[in-house]
Formats: structure tokens, sequence, C-alpha cells
């Protein structure tokens, strides 16, 4: 597999104003964009959240709720700009909502709501962005065996939306569109229908009058990624417009086997950080090196729930990638479809996620090599080391709650290297129950303090299992661990399952993992891609360090599994 095919490629906010946000953030305003360039307005746009799974709702009536989220207010808006975001990304799908050709007219309600939820977030200081957003799988992706009626039907939109907005303020910025790829076609074949639309687009928006001529224009790669002849080619169509005011846009959801955990990266490794800082690289050497501002328009983890990847290792992430992004003048657009920010409590769905991401706009937090550090019931109780990633900053001290532990009698650092007493773990842990646990809060010169959990643990016990291949439930006795990853393979050792380039299955979807309730479920995912009358050896690998070996044997639908 090579390197390019492991890469995320995209085909497929009271109370809380006294959160803690970095004060240049909070109490700065975003310059006005008269007289700016487009690089100075892109920079003022750092940092920016996402308005998603609102007018870009494309069911259930296509109203702004039909994803969950309520209906955008100004309180809300308000709530997102007192966290420290100076712009707003505002997807918008217009498909639902047109008549049929040859005008396409866009309902006039539905284009009020949006100049006014547009003027809301412009009154709270916010630059803004609006696109063409799901129409790009919905319609536009037909274009190479519909090209006139895509073409008529895109012109349209854009003609409508760019008269709609041509008044407002420089604050507001357009993108073409989101994620466009098209039907049957290899990304050399969809390169000119992609430079097609962001001409078009370009056009009809320079030609509509009022602030139109001289507003930023976004214009994005193919499908919105990071593929280097993709951004190539942008990089040409950008220099033949032969405009100063515009910027490319990308979309960066990390490296993909790291975020869904599979093909053997549950950790935020050397490697994973070198691909982000790769990538990083690429987008300023093809646009900022050459005069072009980036905007990463929407990022984040792939994995939506985050249920895959540990969170000590997604929290390295989310660390790392503000300072990447920060250190190569790179404008980032956090993804939120009301996940992470609940817009009904005006709150943080998760505070110490979004500790990181805010940080990041102006300093490191420093993290250790990993968040957990186990203790087998079984041994001795022992000095425990861990690895200190102190990211240009020193380490402090170590917290238990509010006791600040003593350097020497509690624990000792030497060089990169922290090491926690055993008679410090025997104060953690009286109780050796396996799954016990005690977490210290590992304090740096700056940033956020990282958090490490100590927990008392056993090897994990799998009982045997009968199913069938819609699902399997293993009896686990966790014992206080936790599984890593999961290798799968036959018994003449290749690799068994879905994805089977990799014996490593992704964490999830072939397996799930369910500590609460005592058991591993293969799923039907899985068994789909195991062929019939075979044996499957599976190497389950936990975080303690442990492995634990399970056999199954498919017959027909019927599965057994033996410990």
């Amino acid at each position: 597999m090579i390197r390019k095919a492991l890469r995320l490629l995209l085909a497929v906010p009271v109370a809380l104003a006294m959160m803690a946000v970095p004060a240049a953030s909070q109490a700065e305003t975003p310059a006005a964009a008269a007289n700016l360039t487009a690089t100075q307005i892109v920079a003022a746009m750092q940092p920016g959240w996402n308005l998603g799974n609102t007018f870009d709702s494309i069911c259930c009536g296509a109203d702004e709720t039909a994803w969950g989220n309520p209906r955008v207010t100004q309180a809300q808006l308000a709530a997102i700009r007192a966290q420290g975001f100076n712009s707003i990304r505002i997807p918008v799908s217009w498909g639902n909502h047109q008549g049929a050709g040859p005008d396409y007219t866009i309902d006039p309600a539905v284009m009020a709501r949006v100049q006014e939820v547009v003027q809301m977030a412009l009154d709270e200081g916010f630059y803004v962005m609006i696109n063409i957003h799901h129409d790009s799988w919905q319609w536009v992706n037909t274009m190479p065996t519909q090209h006139d009626t895509v073409r008529a039907r895109y012109d349209a939109t854009w003609t409508q939306i760019a008269d709609a907005f041509k008044d407002f303020p420089p604050e507001l910025v357009f993108e073409s569109i989101n994620e466009q790829g098209f039907d049957g076609l290899t990304d050399a074949q969809s390169f000119p229908y992609i430079a097609e639309l962001n001409s078009s687009f370009h056009d009809i928006v320079r030609g509509s009058g009022g602030g139109n001529a001289s507003r930023l224009l976004v214009l994005p790669t193919l499908h919105t990624g990071g593929d280097q002849a993709a951004m190539d080619e942008l990089s040409s169509e950008i220099a033949a417009l032969n405009d100063p005011m515009i910027a490319a846009t990308i979309h960066h959801y990390s490296f993909w086997p790291f975020s869904v955990n599979i093909a053997g990266y549950p950790t935020y490794n050397a490697e994973v950080q070198g691909y982000l800082e790769d990538d990083f690289n690429r987008f300023s050497n093809t646009f900022v090196a050459k005069g072009i501002p980036v905007i990463i328009g929407e990022w984040g983890v792939l994995d939506s729930g985050y249920s895959a990847v540990e969170r000590g290792e997604l929290l390295k992430f989310f660390e790392h990638f503000g300072y990447v992004a920060r250190s190569k003048g790179i404008t980032t657009m956090f993804w939120d479809n009301g996940s992470h920010f609940d817009r009904t409590a005006l709150q943080w769905r998760d505070p110490e996620l979004f500790s990181y991401i805010s940080s990041a706009w102006t300093t490191r937090s420093g993290t250790l090599s990993s968040d957990l550090l186990f203790v087998d019931s079984t041994d001795p109780i022992t000095d425990k080391s861990v690895t200190l990633n102190t990211n240009g900053l020193s380490f402090t001290d170590v917290y238990y709650g509010t006791k600040r532990l003593s350097a020497r009698k509690d624990y000792v650092v030497r060089g990169n290297t922290l090491t926690l007493k055993a008679g410090l773990l025997a104060s953690l842990l009286p109780d050796r129950t396996p799954g016990k646990q005690a977490q210290l809060s590992v304090r740096f010169s700056a940033g956020v303090p990282y958090k490490l959990n100590v927990v008392s643990h056993e090897t994990p016990v799998l009982q045997s299992a009968t199913g069938t291949t819609a699902s399997l439930l293993i009896p686990t006795d966790f014992n206080g661990d936790r599984i890593s990853t999961l290798e799968a393979k036959y018994a003449d050792g290749t690799n068994a399952g879905p994805q089977n380039w990799t014996p490593f299955k992704e964490y999830g979807a072939a397996f799930k993992p369910d500590a609460a309730a005592g058991t591993i479920e293969m799923t039907q995912a899985f068994f789909n891609e195991v062929t019939d009358g075979s044996t499957v050896n599976l190497t389950i690998h936990f975080w303690s360090g442990k492995t634990v070996t399970y056999t199954l044997n498919r017959n027909g639908t019927a599965v057994t599994g033996t410990a």
C-alpha cells in the first residue's frame, strides 16, 4: 500500500464565555476587510468554525433543524464568538430549495434566511464564508454526462447568490463549491471540470457588481483534498485568473489509518506526525510561497465520535495540528456539525478537547508518551516511567487532584523521563482490583496539563462463544485493560477480513469492544469479508502491552470462537 493510498484524500459553543480562551484570541477584533489583501483577510479569519449540519441539511424537509441542531440565533453566534473564533463558515446546500430550469430559482424565503444569519454573524464581528455545499454530490457530480444542464444550474445558482449578497461588506467571502468530484472519472479526467466550475464562479461573481468586484473568493482543489496533483492544478488555475483576491481551500481530517485506527496506527507516533507536517509543508510550498493564502475549510479527525482513537493520542493530534497550522500561517476552520458545541446549552460537550484547540492558537502544550500507565495487580508495585514530550516547553510539576506532588519523593525527572515512585503508585492504588485507577495532571511551563491515568489491571480473559456472521459477541473480562488494535489472519498467515491489505482491522467497524458490557463484537462487516469454511486467528493487542489470541471458525452463517 503506497503512502498516497494511506493518506486521507477526501472521497468520501452565560458560563461558556467564562471558559479559558487565550486572551489574544478573545479580545481581538478582526481587522476590517476593506483595503486588506487576500493574505491579510485570511490571516484575520484565523481561527474559524463551521456552522455544520444547518443550512447544508438535505433531508426531512431540508429545514435548518433537520439534522438535529436548533435554529440559529444571535445568542448562539455570540457564544461562539466569545470562544475566540474570528470567522465562521456557513455551508449551504441550495438544491432542495430551487425551482426547475431554466431559471432554477432559489426559494426567496431560504435566501432571506441565509442573508439574515450571515448578517447576524457579521454583526458579531465574524468574517463569514458561504458556499455551495452538498449540491456537489447531489447534482453537480453528474457534469461529465449532463454538462450543459449542470453548468446552467450552477451558473444560475451563483448568479442569484452573487446578486443577493453583492452589497454585503467585504468581511463576507464566497467559496465556489465543497468537496467536488465527478461520477465515473479519474482525478486526471476531473481536473478540467473543477477548473471550469471555479472559472465560471469567478466570472459570475466578479461581473455581478457591488462589493463582489473585489470580494475575496475561495477556490477548492478537486475533492477539496490535499493531493499534490490537485493542488498543482489549482495553483495553475489561480495564476491564470490573475486576480489578487483569491485564496485556496483544502480540507484535512488527519492521516486516515490513525483517524479510524486501522493498519496498526493506534498512536500519534512520529510517523503520523510526519505526515501532518509534510502535508502543511506542501500546502505552504504550493500556495503560500506563491502569495496565495490557504484556508483549511474543514478539519478534525475523520472518526466524528472519536471512539476509535485513544483519548491521549487524540489530544496529541489536536495539539500538534494547531501548532503546525500556526507555524505555517495557515487559517483553519474547525468542522462542527453540532457534536462539539452544544448549540442549545451553549457549551462545549468536551471542554478539554476545546482547551487543546484554543491553546494551540497561541502556544504549545506538553504531552507524554501515553496517558495510560498500567500497574499489574498480580505483580509487586515498582517504579514506572513515561516519556515527556515537552514540545519546546519545560516540565514544571505533577498534581494529584489539587495536591502538588513532591519531586524526589513521589517522582523523579531525568532528561525527558518522568519516573513515578513505587510508593506513590501504591498510595494511588491501595485497592488493586483490576480497573481501579487514579488520574494525575502533568504540567508544563505553558499550555494545557496532560492527564496521566494510572490503572490497575490483569491480563484480559476471553471466553468461547457461538454466533452467526451477523454478529459474534465474545464474552470478555477486560480486567482494567483496553484494546489498542486487533489483527486477523487465516491459518496460512494471510490477512483476513475487510481491508485485507493489512492484518490490523478497523476499530469500531470490524470489531467493537464494550468494556461495560464485557464483550468484543466481531461484526457483520468483518464476516462479510471472511471466507466460508475458514479459520481465522485473532491477535488482540491491549494498551498495557498484553496480547491475547483467539480463534474463529466460520461454517456457512455459523461462527464459533475459541479462547
